[in-house]
């Protein structure tokens, strides 16, 4: 099968380099068939130069306009592969790359998506975020689980495994653009019928983090609400749409 590997990045001139050539090492050693897309949440900085200066033929870097949040570069990436897997992976998910082939066998194994979990049985995570930081990111995790009535447990790792087909049907149809798009492409993966799996990988987390919970969390119960209306709003029609038959037999006497 051939693979995109979908990169959304801000301000990552520092390692973004490193990442993008770790990705193309790995593919390339093992034969695959495989395209890596960088999307550049317009950085001031120079993530971009960063890239093109690897001179990888198998690269491509999309430059937002302005930034537009990393939803919509994950979308945007997503959207605009050609590989029959899409993967999509933060700016530091090199480390993950251990644990690709376990969930491309998920892949065959009749999974049409398989989430990279932090949480999941044998998981691997090296060095970890502070424990306050953890504490506030497992009552936001609840608060998904909440609104969404998403049962996976670690939504927001930076490591999914998509086939093309539920990549295009669920990304088409999204409505976050901000970094909880995670929690809203779940979500509705399931509730158009996609089989959603939940494996345990390798992981180091990054020293650093620019998210504050405090600062963020109104706005984001703002945008579950949306993504709970987006997500019942296209599963209806889907399904209205899947129980109407064709004019042609509705019509016949």
């Amino acid at each position: 099968m051939t693979i995109s590997i979908v990169i959304p990045a801000y301000c990552e001139e520092g390692g973004i380099a490193d990442t993008v050539d770790a990705v193309h090492g790995y593919f390339e050693s093992t034969g695959s068939e495989f395209e890596i897309i960088v999307v550049d949440n317009a950085s001031p900085d120079g993530t971009v130069a960063a890239v093109e200066a690897l001179g990888l033929k198998r690269v491509r870097v999309l430059v937002n306009e302005s930034n537009r949040g990393k939803g919509w570069s994950v979308r945007r990436g997503m959207l605009e592969a050609t590989g029959e897997l899409r993967l999509h992976c933060d700016a530091d998910c090199s480390s993950s790359l251990a644990s690709f082939a376990a969930m491309r066998s998920l892949i065959d194994a009749g999974a049409d998506v398989v989430v990279g979990s932090r949480l999941g049985p044998g998981a691997d995570v090296g060095q970890r975020q502070p424990i306050a930081r953890r504490i506030a990111g497992s009552s936001f995790q609840s608060l998904c689980r909440l609104l969404l009535g998403e049962p996976t447990r670690d939504r927001f790792c930076g490591f999914k495994l998509w086939t093309a087909a539920s990549a295009d049907d669920v990304f088409d149809s999204l409505a976050l653009d901000g970094w909880t798009f995670d929690a809203e492409a779940l979500a509705l993966a399931r509730a158009l019928g996609y089989g959603v799996t939940e494996v345990g990988i390798v992981w180091n987390d990054r020293d650093g983090s620019r998210l504050s919970m405090a600062r963020v969390l109104l706005p984001v119960i703002r945008e579950l609400l949306v993504a709970r209306r987006n997500v019942r709003r296209v599963s209806a029609e889907r399904r209205s749409r899947e129980s109407t038959p064709p004019a042609s037999q509705s019509s016949a006497g």
